[in-house]
C-alpha cells in the first residue's frame, strides 16, 4: 500500500513539475506560431478515407452522438470531429472517433476516453500502454481501456497525437508541447480513437489492431505523418 501511494505521490509530482515547466516556457519563449499557420488544417472527412482494404464505412449503423454536454465541451476544445462505424465483410464492426483541435492545451485532456467515458456513465475497468504493430516495419505506441456500462462492454485503443508526436498519457503529451514551446511553436492535437463491442477483450485488441494497421496504409500518404506520427 505505501509503494502504491509513493508511485502516485511521484507521478502527481512529476505531472505538476512538467504543467510548471511548461507554464515557465510559455512565460519565457511565448509561442506565437502555430504549426497550423505553415501546415494548415488537416480535413478529417478526406484524411480518413470512407473504405481501405476490407473496410467500408457501415450506412446502416447510426453514428451514436455524446450526450449535449460532452457535445458542448468537444465543441469548445475542437475544430472538428469524426465518427464513423467501420465493418468488414466477415461483419466485424469497429467505431472510429477522431477529435482535431488546431491549438493544442491541457484542455485537449478533458476529451481523453478515460474522462470521457465515465461522463457518459461507463466504468473504466482498465488501463495500460501497448505496441501496434504497423505495415513497413513501424510500431504505434497506444493506450488500451475497456469500459463497461451494463452489459455493454467496450475495449478501446486510442492515441493522442501532438503535431507529429504519439503522446498517449498527460505527461507524455505535456512533454511534446514543451518540445514545441522551446522553438516558439503552437502544435496542434488530434485524439484518434477505436473501440468495438466485445466482451472478448484479447479478441477486441487483435481486432483493433488489425483495423489501425489496415487504416495505416489506407490513409493518404500526405496525412499518415499527422495521424501516425513522423
Amino acid at each position: 500500500m505505501e509503494l502504491d501511494v509513493t508511485v502516485n505521490l511521484r507521478r502527481s509530482l512529476a505531472v505538476l513539475g512538467l504543467s510548471l515547466l511548461t507554464a515557465a516556457v510559455a512565460y519565457t519563449w511565448r509561442p506565437t506560431l502555430h504549426l497550423t499557420d505553415s501546415i494548415g488544417q488537416p480535413k478529417l472527412e478526406e484524411a480518413f478515407p470512407a473504405a481501405f482494404g476490407e473496410w467500408r464505412v457501415d450506412a446502416n449503423m447510426p453514428v451514436v452522438l455524446p450526450a449535449p454536454d460532452v457535445q458542448a465541451k468537444l465543441n469548445q476544445i475542437y475544430n472538428q470531429v469524426l465518427s464513423r462505424t467501420y465493418v468488414s465483410p466477415r461483419g466485424e464492426r469497429i467505431m472510429l472517433s477522431v477529435a482535431y483541435g488546431g491549438d493544442q492545451s491541457d484542455g485537449t485532456r478533458a476529451h481523453r476516453p478515460e474522462v470521457c467515458y465515465p461522463a457518459q456513465g461507463f466504468q473504466v475497468k482498465s488501463s495500460q500502454v501497448a505496441d501496434l504493430s504497423l505495415p513497413e516495419g513501424r510500431t504505434l505506441h497506444v493506450r488500451r481501456l475497456v469500459a463497461q456500462l451494463g452489459p455493454r462492454h467496450e475495449p478501446i485503443t486510442y492515441w493522442v497525437m501532438v503535431g507529429d508526436q504519439v503522446a498517449t498519457s498527460s505527461t507524455e503529451q505535456k512533454l511534446a508541447q514543451l518540445r514545441f514551446g522551446v522553438k516558439g511553436v503552437i502544435p496542434d492535437g488530434m485524439l484518434i480513437r477505436v473501440s468495438s463491442i466485445d466482451d472478448q477483450t484479447d479478441r477486441a485488441y487483435a481486432l483493433q489492431a488489425r483495423f489501425v494497421a489496415d487504416l495505416q496504409t489506407g490513409i493518404p500518404t500526405a496525412s499518415r505523418a499527422r495521424i501516425f506520427g513522423g
